[in-house]
């Protein structure tokens, strides 16, 4: 592992990871936080806590909108804990609310992957994905790069973790997030 020269001000802010789904935001984001030692949260994961049901069954039963109120709720109140590594839903930077509050408190990483690799990755899993249920996989993943790139590209860091190794892109991480700070 690289050696990490600015962990004081890494620390100071939460580390946020956007992007698409299969881009690797709860996997990496666990082992870059351990690399950092700070804790990691999973916002899906406390969406589903709060909401005592899955992600899926909010979907179906309150529809995406009840869920992204939801989401922005859980969001900013994660962001309220100093300092984590905290992954975001796919969606949830795309909200004009949470992304303010995102670029605020964190510093927001933009995990990106070529969209072929993230239609290989999410057919791994596939129920877990509601935005996917009864779709053409790759056709909807193209059109939701399409539509979130644009705004992706306002994180504060845009890191290609396409390919390679966990390992590997965690060390790129470290590395731009050192670079940001040193700067």
């Amino acid at each position: 592992m690289i050696e990490v020269k600015n962990h004081e001000a890494i620390c100071a802010r939460p580390i946020v990871l956007i992007g698409m789904m299969g881009a690797g935001k709860s996997s990496l984001g666990l082992r870059l936080a351990e690399a950092l030692h700070l804790p990691f949260v999973d916002a899906d994961s406390e969406i589903e806590k709060a909401a005592a049901m899955t992600i899926a069954e909010i979907f179906d039963r309150h529809g995406e909108a009840a869920f992204r109120d939801g989401e922005r709720r859980v969001i900013k109140r994660l962001l309220d804990d100093l300092p984590i590594v905290l992954a975001l839903g796919g969606g949830a930077f795309m909200n004009d609310e949470t992304r303010a509050l995102v670029q605020e408190k964190a510093l927001s990483v933009w995990l990106d992957v070529p969209v072929d690799e993230l239609v290989r990755r999410v057919k791994k899993k596939p129920d877990k994905r509601p935005l996917l249920k009864g779709q053409n996989v790759e056709a909807k993943l193209v059109e939701l790069m399409q539509i979130r790139a644009p705004i992706y590209s306002h994180a504060a860091l845009k890191i290609d973790v396409g390919g390679g190794s966990h390992e590997q892109a965690v060390e790129k991480l470290i590395q731009a997030i050192d670079s940001h700070y040193a700067a």
